[in-house]
């Protein structure tokens, strides 16, 4: 008669106990939907990759090409050169020209940035920086020459995938000319020769963490390497990557790639990493001071491999 009169078991036990799954997690709170926005008003995005149709050209610019489409929180983006595997070196300096040619038909919008000093100028004159690369791999011909031809046309990062002699060569050669490292697609042996080789930050302009054992992780962690990783329309599973690269490389190696829906921006994102318990440094780290902090660290190895090559 006692175990009668026990109070029965909550209602949460017993779904649980039924294999039940638990409820989703609630949505963020108004003020953390607020934080979200006044963070990125003052951390504009770096996004990893920007991807321009295939077929711009520039003799032949559509209206629908002006701007690109992007989201009203980026500050800068790659504009990734990659083409078809057949078009080489040709289809790549097309591409930049067709860049460029966009650029100076939006100057109240956009301004193309070689460095960090001139990415701060374009975001304190209210436009987006943009940045050329990454190029893809073949398109350097296995020639240090055309990569030292792209650093000059202000190339900022080339796509590694894979790891032979003239690859470590390369990776040398980037590192003397301030020129990132991007691992995006490279595989774990290609990941770990390289940065047993640069002395500079890598980065992952295009990163999926799960294809990434938690090894190669952690050795991206400890080069500094920054994982710009993309956001799908489910804020929640970006979120899940990223707090998987912050646990295992740290949160000064994370960023974004870009947004799938530009009209819906990062603040939904932003959101539901602040109700994970994501401080402001953390965030601002995101958006674009870790980014940053890659593309100025090789530009400092760069300056400091000059003098000491000068007489």
């Amino acid at each position: 008669m006692a175990d009668l009169l026990d109070d029965p078991p909550a209602l949460s036990a017993t779904c649980s106990a039924a294999g039940e799954r638990d409820a989703p997690a609630p949505p963020p709170a108004p003020d953390e939907w607020e934080g979200a926005r006044a963070l990125l008003a003052a951390h504009p995005v770096v996004e990893g990759r920007a991807a321009l149709s295939e077929e711009l050209d520039a003799d032949e610019l559509a209206p629908e090409d002006l701007p690109p489409v992007r989201t009203a929180e980026a500050g800068a983006q790659f504009w990734s050169l990659h083409g078809d595997a057949e078009d080489g070196v040709v289809g790549t300096l097309r591409r930049i020209d067709a860049i460029r040619a966009v650029v100076a038909a939006c100057p109240e919008e956009l301004r193309l940035a070689h460095s960090t000093a001139e990415m701060a100028d374009a975001r304190n004159c209210g436009r987006v920086a943009a940045l050329l690369g990454p190029v893809s791999w073949g398109a350097l011909g296995g020639s240090l020459a055309i990569l030292r031809s792209y650093q000059v046309l202000g190339v900022r990062a080339v796509n590694l995938t894979r790891f032979d002699r003239f690859a470590r060569e390369a990776v040398r050669e980037m590192n003397r000319l301030g020129v990132l490292v991007d691992l995006s697609g490279a595989d774990l042996d290609t990941v770990c020769q390289t940065l047993a080789v640069s002395k500079a930050p890598a980065v992952l302009t295009r990163a999926d963490p799960e294809t990434l054992p938690d090894d190669a992780l952690r050795l991206l962690g400890r080069n500094g390497a920054v994982c710009m990783v993309p956001v799908a329309d489910d804020p929640a599973v970006a979120a899940d990557a990223l707090d998987r690269v912050h646990a295992l490389a740290g949160p000064l190696c994370v960023g974004l790639s870009g947004a799938a829906d530009p009209t819906a921006g990062y603040a939904p994102l932003f959101a539901e990493l602040l109700r994970r318990g994501w401080d402001a440094d953390d965030l601002a780290g995101l958006a674009h001071v870790n980014a940053t902090r890659a593309l100025r660290e090789a530009e400092f190895l760069s300056r400091a491999a000059r003098l000491r090559r000068s007489p």
